[in-house]
Order: structure tokens, then sequence, then C-alpha cells
């Protein structure tokens, strides 16, 4: 007589315990969505900020905790006198009309001469001071290389030097030119003399320890040379990409 046998049991199957290489793509995953949306708000910002001003910046910000507020004011290029953008240009960056973010001579020579010497732009000063933080690092400096040409490519050279000129400190607690003309020289930016223009721009170096209003000789001299570099620029044609 057949016996009916029963079929054998099958061991069930354990599902795989989730190991490294499963948590490793996931946080993988996380980190590339994470840099995705920092790039798209980055991008957004400087989209927007083609047409609304950036009133605040994270140095405002830290400054405006440390000193219990700060004094700005946004003015437009211009309603600005023509002597402070051609000063600071002069200062800070006579070939901005002719580089594309970077001024690779400067980048050289500050090579050739050491820590000493400084080869910012001024496109590269307005992405450190609108979208990122202050001091020497290298993961700023390596961001702020990614995003200056950006910021290149979107604004015109005359809407760098207008926002340059509205969030850079000027003083102790002070932001950007007009904050400067009044509390150096009583008035507004649009009525700056071009000594007082060349004034403010050779105090941007160091603003909490120069004083315009109160120069010391070496401030006096570097601002004779600075009046003197602001009409070259105007006169060969360097001033010519923000001025109407």
């Amino acid at each position: 007589m057949a016996t009916s046998r029963k079929p054998a049991s099958r061991a069930k199957k354990k599902p795989a315990a989730k190991g490294f290489g499963w948590t490793l793509r996931r946080v993988l995953r996380m980190v590339r969505r994470a840099a995705l949306g920092v790039v798209a708000g980055f991008l957004l910002l400087v989209l927007l900020f083609t047409v609304i001003p950036p009133l605040i910046t994270p140095y405002m910000i830290a400054e405006s905790w440390r000193q219990g507020g700060i004094d700005r004011d946004w003015v437009a290029l211009e309603d600005m006198s023509p002597y402070l953008a051609r000063s600071v240009v002069a200062a800070e960056d006579a070939n901005f009309c002719l580089h594309w973010g970077f001024d690779m001579k400067a980048i050289r020579a500050a090579l050739d001469e050491g820590a000493g010497r400084g080869a910012s732009t001024i496109s590269q000063q307005v992405v450190k001071n609108v979208f990122l933080w202050q001091g020497r690092s290298w993961p700023r400096k390596a961001m702020e290389a990614v995003m200056t040409p950006v910021v290149e490519l979107i604004w015109s050279k005359r809407r760098i030097v207008e926002v340059y000129l509205n969030v850079a400190e000027t003083g102790r607690g002070a932001f950007g030119a007009e904050a400067a003309a009044r509390r150096y020289f009583d008035k507004s930016a649009a009525d700056l003399s071009a000594t007082q223009a060349a004034l403010i721009a050779a105090a941007l170096p160091d603003p909490k320890g120069r004083n315009p209003a109160k120069p010391s000789g070496f401030l006096r001299q570097r601002a004779r040379s600075i009046a003197d570099g602001a009409a070259t620029i105007r006169a060969d044609g360097r001033a010519n990409c923000f001025e109407d």
C-alpha cells in the first residue's frame, strides 16, 4: 500500500541584512540631493539678485549680532558719485572690465610675491560677501572659485560693482557707500568728491582700522594714488563696463 509522502518543508529565506553597501548608497544619495539643493538655491539667489538688492549678508548678520546693530542703506549706482565706483575699481581691481572674474596677471604676481599680496577681484569679493563667509580657508576659496564665473555670467559688470558698493564693509558696523559717506563726510554718496571717494576706497582693505575722515599720512598718499588711477581707467576705457 502506497504511503503518501509529505513534501519537504522549504526553509524560509531570511531577508538579507542591510549591510554597509546599502547604508553607503543611502548616504551618498542624501549627499547628492543636498548638494543639488545647495546649487539650485545658489542659482535662484543669483537670478533674484539681478533685480532684487541683497539687503543682508551672512557677515552683516554676524556683525549686527556682535555690535548690536549695523548701519547700511542700499543706493543704486546711478545715485552714487561716479568718482566712487571709479576709485574703488582702481583701488581693488583695475582690470575689472577686462576679465571674467579672475585676474590671472594679478594671481601670478601674488604667487610670485607670496602671501602678502592679494589677488581677489571685485567679482570674487562680491561672491564672498553675499553668499559665503569671511576668513581664509581652502573650502571657502574653492566654493568662491566655482561660484564667481556663474555670477559673472548672469550679472552685468555694472550690477557687480553696484552690489559691491552696497555690501562692502566700510567701517565698524557700517556697510556700503551710503553709510560711509554719511559717517565720514556727513553727506550722501551722490555728493562725494573725487578726494573723498578715493579716501573711502583707500580704507576698504582695513575698514575698522582706517578712518577716511581723519586720514593718516599713509592713507592720504594712498588716496592720491587711487584718484590718479581712477582718472586713468576712465581715460583708457577700463571704466566703460560699469559707467553709463
